[in-house]
């Protein structure tokens, strides 16, 4: 982690939303999913607001050694988003509390604020973080 690396930092994020986000796509195997509305899913709703910290992130990090993770998440899902739409995260480091990361964070599809909320991240080294991944597996394996 870099020194620089401290609250008031912002990013934001464009995404168009199309059929591959809507909820039906959150789970194919799901038969519940097929038949829910043509919306974007809160599930990828989330993943974009990470994917906007990532990006917000990755300049005050030795990347890709150092890397961050998702830790908390504590958002709304307050009006729907129809595909073709644009949604816009902007996300706001307010927190840095060692390796704790914590974000405000909003999201609008261009008529309706979608989401409002705070998300914590972790910095983690990523080499140690596998070795501890492959030794949950092997545990699981024996």
């Amino acid at each position: 982690m870099k020194e620089i690396l401290k609250p008031g930092i912002e990013h934001s994020f464009t995404f168009s939303i199309d059929e591959s986000k809507l909820v039906p796509a959150l789970y194919p195997e799901s038969d519940e999913f097929k038949v829910m509305p043509n919306v974007f899913a809160t599930g990828f709703m989330v993943g974009l607001i990470e994917w906007t910290c990532i990006q917000a992130l990755n300049p005050y990090l030795d990347w890709p050694e150092e890397q961050t993770v998702g830790t908390h998440i504590d958002v709304n899902h307050v009006a729907a988003t129809p595909p073709g739409l644009e949604v816009t995260a902007r996300v706001k480091l307010v927190e840095v509390d060692g390796r704790k990361l914590v974000f405000e964070v909003e999201a609008h599809d261009g008529i309706d604020l979608i989401t409002r909320g705070k998300h914590e991240r972790f910095i983690i080294d990523k080499g140690k973080f596998d070795l501890k991944l492959q030794e949950k597996s092997m545990a699981k394996s024996a």
